[in-house]
């Protein structure tokens, strides 16, 4: 498994163990909710809060993690899961194609579906740490809530998995220095991306290919297997993957 260079070792601070908090077991039936669609990246990672210092800046490529990948090296995030129908028909993809990834998961429905979330980790891939209802202005909630949104996740995937998160990605990109800050103290490193197709829009089979097919070494690629129908993002992909992989790239899991 990568972990921070140490050109971004702020995101390390503490380096301890990691401590899973007991979480009262919930219960209640939760319906999947759809992610709105009008999700927008913010343009300024520290728009809420002002400036982000440097060396706590997410991750956007795999130049800033080590041990290096090959040079040859992207790696596939998929984010908004687990969802019931296309989380297993991304899996069953990316298993066809031999391609680790690396999955965000929102922490309401890690608790509706534990068992995708249990066959994500047996399948070999890397998993990260996306909030517990996926709030579009983390950054501008209050500090105990954004303590809440991630801690609470990073401890229902813990205790689904018996695996701890060792990323968290922040819902539509948007950071501060209290969101980066409470993600390091539970041992997280914070990641980003390179290479962003909007799936999440349903922009088109063709406009998600075109888009991932521009990857570059050390890119840190965008995708989505939850918040609606995903269609597209596996049919972009079915072709995508083998298409670099004929390229030369190789995938690799963060």
């Amino acid at each position: 498994m990568l972990t921070v260079a140490a050109g971004a070792v702020g995101l390390l601070a503490g380096g301890g163990p990691v401590i899973v908090r007991a979480v009262q077991p919930d219960t209640r039936s939760r319906k999947l909710r759809a992610r709105p669609t009008a999700v927008h990246r913010h343009p300024d990672p520290g728009y809420a809060k002002g400036p982000i210092q440097a060396l706590q800046r997410p991750v956007h490529g795999l130049k800033d993690l080590t041990p290096p990948a090959p040079p040859t090296a992207v790696a596939l995030t998929i984010d908004d899961g687990p969802h019931p129908t296309w989380t297993p028909k991304m899996l069953d993809l990316l298993a066809e194609f031999k391609v680790p990834a690396t999955f965000s998961l929102i922490g309401e429905q890690v608790i509706e579906f534990p068992q995708l979330v249990k066959r994500i980790v047996a399948s070999g891939h890397q998993i990260s740490d996306h909030t517990m209802t996926h709030p579009l202005d983390l950054p501008g909630m209050g500090s105990s809530k954004i303590k809440q949104e991630i801690g609470e996740a990073h401890d229902r995937i813990a205790q689904a998995t018996g695996v701890a998160p060792k990323f968290f990605r922040s819902p539509g990109g948007a950071w501060s220095n209290q969101v980066l800050d409470t993600a390091a103290e539970h041992g997280m490193i914070n990641i980003d991306w390179a290479v962003d197709p909007r799936d999440w829009a349903r922009p088109g089979t063709g406009h998600i290919s075109e888009t991932l097919l521009a990857a570059k070494p050390g890119d840190i690629l965008l995708c989505h297997d939850g918040g609606g129908d995903r269609s597209e993002t596996i049919a972009a992909l079915r072709t995508v993957i083998p298409t670099l992989q004929k390229r030369g790239l190789t995938f690799v899991a963060l």
